[in-house]
């Protein structure tokens, strides 16, 4: 069995989005007294035969880990480096501390590049003892990919963000993809019988970098998971508006979520 806990579901600003009338949040359409549309920035944690993939290292990841009892992480999936999915990076010392080791960090060559650029301490040999900086091994793959991380066997696959490129995964019965504007034919087998997709939907009008509702609910049909759970939402994604207008099999996802399916 797959556990996968959505640790965050926001957009690149969060939800709530700062400012406001009040300075206390620009909610857009969405209800702030739903407690489910307020989300931090998108990040997973998935997690199979007692191991733990980290996926992406959001801003908010210091607050994600402990509101979601997150014990330990075995390794860290970048899927781009867009600041959203990075800059969090810093907490994964407490995270080589739990472990007592080096943690590995799949990701692209152009992924693992930039993050060396901005993060250059974190890629140094580790100074036993202690850590007092992250520690991580960069470990490159293609789309395409099938990679061992953690223990796990993860299926990479490309994904159109327009201004660079993000990574989709399959991990047995589980799929993701967060920030794509499209998808293709590749990307569709990678996702051909997957049990649980959680798919980026950012809007409900068009948007030039992310998937929106009628685009992501056509990839939906087409493919076909029993369940299909959105993340990356903006302020005008309103969950319980999102409940009651999506069709059978999608939902909306929300931060500290736990979804299961099969291995």
């Amino acid at each position: 069995m797959i556990r996968v806990t959505l640790l965050g579901t926001g957009g690149s600003a969060g939800v709530p989005m700062i400012g406001g009338t009040d300075g206390r949040g620009d909610w857009g359409a969405c209800e702030p007294g739903e407690r489910r549309n307020r989300r931090t920035r998108t990040s997973i944690l998935v997690e199979q035969h007692g191991a733990a993939l980290l996926v992406d290292t959001a801003p908010d990841l210091r607050s994600q880990l402990l509101d979601c009892g997150v014990r330990r992480v075995d390794a860290v999936l970048f899927t781009h480096a867009h600041a959203d999915h990075i800059t969090g990076l810093d907490d994964v010392r407490l995270l080589n501390r739990i472990a007592g080791r080096p943690l590995d960090a799949v990701g692209t060559e152009a992924t693992l590049g930039e993050l060396a650029l901005r993060f250059d301490y974190a890629f140094r040999p580790w100074e036993p003892p202690g850590f007092f900086r992250p520690v991580l091994v960069p470990r490159p793959a293609a789309p395409e990919d099938t990679v061992t991380v953690a223990g796990m066997a993860v299926r990479l696959f490309d994904q159109d963000h327009f201004t660079t490129r993000s990574l989709g995964l399959r991990i047995g019965g589980f799929g993701y993809s967060t920030d794509a504007v499209a998808l293709d034919e590749a990307a569709f087998a990678a996702l051909d019988g997957v049990d649980t997709w959680v798919v980026g939907c950012f809007q409900r009008q068009p948007h030039r970098t992310h998937a929106w509702l009628a685009r992501t609910l056509d990839w939906a049909a087409r493919v076909g998971a029993r369940r299909t759970v959105l993340t990356h939402m903006g302020t005008d994604m309103d969950w319980s508006w999102l409940r009651e207008n999506l069709p059978p099999g999608v939902e909306p996802g929300y931060d500290g979520q736990v979804l299961t399916c099969p291995d």
